[in-house]
């Protein structure tokens, strides 16, 4: 029962591993995941992460059974950690892939819906099942599930708690690609090396625009842009790329 990463190439792939449990996430694991999450955020040799699960689930939520007594300063506890974690994807300046086969229930399917692509295998069964323990949907996953889908389909899918396979998912643009299960670790390991040999100085500042685009105005983001294009435009990616396309060839990216 442990969250496992291996690193190779600039790809760092945190894996879920408690499959007896199908992936349910307690105390513990919540914490060695973010402090994972986090380390990735800070090293430098890290340009793109994996998140996946193993054998039939990817995260089947949290584990109810090790949640503490009810009470206001629990509750708040368990909250803000299940906050930092999808905080740590969100704002973390890499792209996130998750790799969806099975279970992405609960704070499992927040943790994907945090990611910047999400693979999704035919077997995948997404949803937020909360009011089936008489509780609201939390982990961000209203706020996620609103971006993408718009508050009415978001209101059915929560309000319902039906489950979603993979082939629904990616028709209402909750999956980025539908992958057989064979490929599916392969395929996300294929798309986390393209994002490690791009620019990262220009996909973390990408991915900084996307949450800032939630909280601004149309005049207050195009402002926001300018700074930070005006910033990318002195890298030495921006040079390296302008010169490889002159030269009609592939840019070699030092994240600088």
């Amino acid at each position: 029962m442990s969250i496992q990463m291996t690193q190779a190439s600039g790809v760092a792939t945190i894996t879920i591993d408690r499959p007896e449990r199908m992936n349910a996430l307690n105390q513990a694991m919540k914490e060695e995941l973010l402090a994972l999450l986090q380390r990735c955020g800070r090293d430098d040799a890290v340009r793109a992460v994996v998140l996946r699960g193993t054998d039939k689930a990817f995260c089947a939520g949290a584990d109810v059974t090790s949640m503490a007594e009810p009470s206001i300063p629990a509750g708040r506890a368990r909250l803000q950690l299940a906050h930092a974690l999808v905080r740590a994807i969100v704002h973390m300046e890499k792209p996130v892939i998750a790799a969806v086969a099975g279970a992405a229930v609960g704070i499992g399917w927040s943790l994907a819906l945090a990611c910047d692509f999400i693979l999704a295998a035919p077997s995948a069964k997404f949803g937020q099942v909360f009011k089936k323990i008489g509780l609201a949907p939390d982990g961000g996953s209203v706020f996620l599930l609103t971006q993408y889908v718009g508050v009415l389909r978001a209101k059915e899918l929560t309000l319902t708690a039906r489950l979603v396979g993979g082939e629904e998912a990616l028709r209402l643009g909750l999956a980025t690609e539908l992958v057989e299960p064979a490929q599916l670790h392969a395929r996300a390991e294929a798309l986390a090396l393209e994002m490690a040999a791009s620019a990262g100085l220009a996909v973390g500042m990408t991915k900084r625009m996307f949450v800032a685009a939630g909280g601004m105005d149309f005049d207050q983001f195009l402002e926001f842009e300018s700074h930070v294009q005006n910033q990318l435009i002195q890298t030495r990616d921006h040079a390296e790329g302008v010169e490889a396309f002159l030269g009609k060839r592939t840019p070699h990216f030092t994240h600088r």
